[in-house]
């Protein structure tokens, strides 16, 4: 028996070996660029799990021919870092490269980060972090302006059909497996290949021949790909909003369902609906703020899962809307007006006049108690008093 998991075994060799990664490798493409160069560069992967990044890093420093050295930002602390760098002053004078592969390096403090700093700068070390976190807000600063972002994106459900069937042919295991059984572990695998090929190992593993019910004990039951504080949480809410924006019923409607399933809070979704209302559609369908706020307060009342159906409702009549940004860009306008002109003075006819000396000063000259009452000249402060703001 093979002690070594079957990901592992797997894993690829060569930039050639990789699967589903076209944007950044391939002729032209970053990666592949960065080899032909022989230059190593700092290199940040920013990606899901189970996408390669830690096999890529691997293989960049085995073509630099470097000495590769790899640590966790969960497991490490200040006394490994500093014990690599002590390996790589050595290297340093053997005339070695030395590339240093940092996994979710976003878990790594401001100061952990900033050891890093001198050693990047004097070209000590080449660095290569994976992160699964918004590296904007995750990496320091001055790392990042050191470094490129690289982004590893998911696999697709035919990249992880192929990675599947090298595994199957490497284990000898062709006949043992239905076709429905390896298209059911890419569903399953959700763009994470390390994931499919762990339930392939298990599988096989349980049964002299694999068909759907044997993956699925395998499997068990998978929890969404879904991080309700992380980047899921808001390209999830993003790509909703616009979807409505665009007037694209179908993708609302996934997307709502995509972080229904994930365990989004109802009411988080809900809240962004009545913002939506007002941004989106305005004075284009006036009824539009007291559908949305009908369906907070029916959310509010019903929990889950009913609620779902009352957001789809909600959700599909607000998408299918006529839009109108007329009073949302007024608005914007009115702000940023209003921060240029903080000390303009009210004029003085339309203030208060509540004093007989405010009287004779011309407070309040011309008004009357009269609805609808308008005098014919602009009533806003004099330096500004030609602005058009709707």
């Amino acid at each position: 028996m093979n002690r070594v998991p079957l990901a592992e075994r797997m894993r690829p060799q060569s930039l050639d070996d990789v699967v589903g990664q076209g944007e950044i490798i391939g002729e032209g493409k970053i990666l592949t660029e960065l080899v032909k160069r022989g230059e190593p560069v700092n290199l940040i992967f920013w990606g899901p799990p189970g996408t390669g990044k830690t096999t890529l890093a691997r293989i960049i420093a085995k073509e630099f021919q470097a000495d590769f050295i790899e640590i966790s930002a969960v497991t490490s602390g200040k006394k490994d870092v500093e014990s690599v760098i002590e390996r790589a002053k050595i290297n340093w004078n053997l005339k070695t490269r030395t590339v240093l592969f940092v996994d979710e390096i976003h878990r790594f403090n401001k100061a952990q980060q900033d050891a890093f700093l001198p050693h990047v700068e004097s070209g000590l070390i080449t660095l290569i972090g994976a992160t699964t976190e918004n590296p904007s807000f995750e990496v320091i600063s001055p790392l990042l302006s050191r470094s490129r972002v690289v982004l590893v994106s998911h696999l697709s459900k035919e990249a992880i059909i192929s990675v599947l069937k090298r595994a199957i042919k490497t284990e000898g295991a062709t006949k043992r497996i239905s076709k429905e059984a390896v298209d059911y572990l890419a569903e399953l695998s959700g763009g994470d290949a390390r994931s499919a090929l762990g339930d392939l190992e298990l599988a096989l593993s349980l049964a002299d021949m694999v068909d759907i019910e044997v993956v699925k004990q395998a499997a068990g039951k998978k929890v969404p790909g879904y991080d309700k504080k992380g980047d899921n949480h808001y390209d999830n809410i993003s790509a909703f909003i616009k979807s409505m924006r665009g007037g694209d019923v179908d993708a609302a409607l996934y997307y709502l369902a995509r972080m229904l399933e994930g365990g989004e809070d109802p009411k988080f979704i809900a809240r962004r609906m009545i913002i939506f209302a007002s941004e989106d559609i305005g004075l284009a369908g006036n009824g539009a703020l007291d559908l949305a706020l009908s369906a907070f307060m029916a959310v509010e009342r019903v929990g889950m899962p009913e609620s779902g159906l009352i957001l789809a409702h909600v959700v599909t009549a607000l998408t299918k809307a006529k839009k109108s940004r007329e009073t949302t860009d007024a608005w914007y306008r009115a702000k940023d007006l209003a921060k240029k002109s903080m000390r303009e003075p009210v004029p003085v006819w339309l203030k208060n006049a509540p004093t007989k000396l405010m009287q004779d000063l011309g407070f309040g000259k011309g008004q009357k108690w009269e609805a609808g009452f308008h005098l014919d000249k602009s009533y806003l402060p004099e330096e500004i008093k030609d602005q058009k703001i709707f």
